[in-house]
């Protein structure tokens, strides 16, 4: 299975069984709470409100929207918000996290608390999905938002978590390029390097459940046609999943052209932990906090 818009990911979660429930911190946000009732409105997730209730609670009735007081918790300390939030996680009575009105640091302070948290032992990266006019399906870019200069065993963990959550999703196989300006391997290039030892440990069974194909640049990642001429032979190239970055900044430039030169739409979550963590900029639209708790209700595992 994969997905060539959002759209069809929406109707997948859908039809899921059962609805997942997001634990939302700090929710005394409006554009937070615009998207989460809006995702309740269309049966993707059930919200449980965690944060300062009176406040929350007025955003509520300017909304011109009734929850049940059982859905709101009263924590009014951002930390303690993101410690309950985690427990919740635990006690398996939510089934992922959204960040509302708290600093980044402080939630990921709770979830990757040595006793209390949600560390899986991979690193925590960041997954950003886009709808690209000119693509035929979602396509992922990762590490663009957490990981910033990672080694090669830090790359290979960050393939693993973007797999994971694809096979999640219902993908079989997904194709992933870890990219790099050129196709061979020069030792004065160290992303080409790590790109030929992740497709190595992938040829080998290290890297499981998807083709990692690299080093590989984007042009040839993106159109077939260019990798003929090339004569560079893959099943990725024009056919790609994800896309594996070399650092945080080609991975910030790349997930913005296409947002803003591309007229692509975005969605974006935080991987590596127990559950996904939808962990959108102050910045963003109501529809990207929208797209991406769909994103992440998709990714929870079964």
């Amino acid at each position: 299975m994969e997905f060539k818009n959002f759209n069809q990911l929406i109707e997948k979660v859908q039809n899921d069984k059962s609805q997942k429930r997001v634990a939302v911190v700090a929710a005394q946000d409006e554009h937070t709470l615009e998207a989460v009732l809006k995702a309740k409105k269309d049966n993707i997730v059930k919200p449980i409100l965690i944060g300062d209730k009176i406040k929350i609670q007025k955003i509520l009735a300017e909304l011109k929207v009734n929850l049940e007081d059982s859905s709101i918790i009263n924590v009014e300390d951002d930390s303690e918000a993101a410690m309950k939030a985690v427990e919740l996680i635990r006690e398996n009575k939510a089934d992922f996290i959204m960040k509302g009105k708290i600093q980044t640091a402080d939630l990921l302070k709770a979830v990757v608390n040595k006793e209390k948290g949600l560390r899986t032992g991979n690193v925590i990266s960041h997954i950003a999905m886009y709808e690209v006019p000119t693509y035929h399906k979602l396509l992922a870019i990762t590490d663009g938002g957490m990981m910033m200069y990672p080694n090669v065993e830090e790359k290979k963990q960050i393939v693993e978590n973007a797999v994971n959550t694809f096979v999640a999703m219902g993908y079989e196989t997904p194709n992933v390029a870890v990219l790099s300006a050129v196709e061979t391997i020069n030792p004065k290039m160290p992303e080409t390097v790590d790109a030929d030892m992740l497709k190595q440990m992938n040829q080998r069974g290290e890297i499981k459940d998807c083709i990692v194909e690299g080093p590989i640049s984007y042009d040839l990642t993106m159109c077939k046609e260019s990798a003929d001429i090339k004569g560079y032979s893959s099943p990725v190239t024009g056919d790609v999943d994800i896309l594996i970055v070399p650092n945080i900044t080609t991975g910030n430039i790349l997930g913005k052209s296409l947002s803003y030169s591309a007229n692509a739409k975005m969605a974006g979550f935080i991987v590596g932990a127990k559950v996904p963590i939808v962990l959108t900029s102050r910045g963003s639209t109501a529809e990207e906090k929208y797209l991406s708790l769909v994103l992440s209700a998709s990714a929870v595992q079964q």
